[in-house]
């Protein structure tokens, strides 16, 4: 039985999220505002489905995916790029790869305790943000 990454939870640390940002080209106004924001992540989790929900007073980003099926992505409210996007589980974390104009792209999650850990990727940059359960 894979993890149950059901329910609200809110960010308390991020580390290399600018220079995460950086990597993906976002404005220097942009990234100033993402890296002040608090966020907040809502996941709704059917078995191999889910629906993630990252919310802020700036701007909120969703998409849908089930595991193991690849997707296009439109990373609208981020950097606005088309991706082929597929996660699949690797023990109890999920991997997401996302092919496009930017290489190694692709986030993992994976919960330790009552603590959400997201690891985002691109080219040479690694940023890890933690979330506390709601």
């Amino acid at each position: 039985m894979p993890a149950d990454f059901n329910g609200k939870w809110t960010l308390e640390s991020s580390d290399k999220f600018e220079d995460y940002l950086k990597t993906l080209n976002i404005d220097f106004a942009t990234r100033k505002i993402a890296i002040s924001l608090s966020q907040t992540k809502v996941i709704v989790q059917d078995g191999d489905k889910f629906d993630f929900k990252t919310l802020s007073t700036f701007r909120n980003y969703e998409h849908a995916f089930t595991v193991g099926v690849e997707w296009d992505e439109y990373t609208k409210g981020l950097d606005n790029r088309h991706v082929k996007s597929l996660v699949r589980w690797e023990g109890d974390t999920l991997v997401c790869t996302q092919k496009g104009e930017k290489c190694n792209r692709g986030w993992k999650h994976w919960i330790e305790g009552d603590k959400l850990y997201l690891e985002l990727t691109c080219e040479d940059v690694i940023c890890v943000q933690v979330f506390k359960r709601k």
